[in-house]
């Protein structure tokens, strides 16, 4: 299976963005099931966490050679990374959907569009986090 996503998408971050992008959607329809009985705040943190664990197995099967490490080793340093990416996420969606949408008179999906925009905001800093840290060989 790895060997036919590398031959069928040669490029590492498109690999990367796609298993992202599909972790990001389990994250973000998580968010809207959990927000139904849980406030927003804390259904961001539940559902990230279903998107982590989406997109470490995707991640490590389709993107990242292996790194050698013991698998406790890996998921600790991927989980450290996604910490950092989280409190970027958790901060982006709540100061859009708390102050800068309703500033700018939105009100179609705020949370929902909040959302959406704080679970990209990290791929980035989450790309060099595991190719250099977490899945790093060295």
């Amino acid at each position: 299976m790895r060997d036919r996503a590398i031959a069928l998408i040669p490029s590492q971050f498109l690999r990367f963005a796609l298993c992202g992008g599909f972790a990001a959607a389990c994250n973000i329809m998580a968010r809207i099931l959990f927000s139904q009985v849980l406030s927003y705040q804390v259904s961001i943190v539940l559902a990230y966490l279903v998107g982590m664990m989406t997109a470490y197995l995707s991640m490590k099967v389709l993107v990242f050679e292996t790194s050698g490490r013991a698998a406790h080793a890996e998921t600790l340093r991927f989980c450290l990374i996604n910490l950092a990416a989280l409190v970027q996420v958790w901060i982006v969606s709540i100061v859009l959907a708390d102050w800068l949408l309703p500033a700018l008179h939105d009100t179609w999906h705020v949370e929902t569009t909040a959302h959406i925009i704080g679970v990209l905001s990290p791929i980035v800093t989450s790309y060099a986090g595991h190719k250099y840290f977490t899945f790093s060989t060295a």
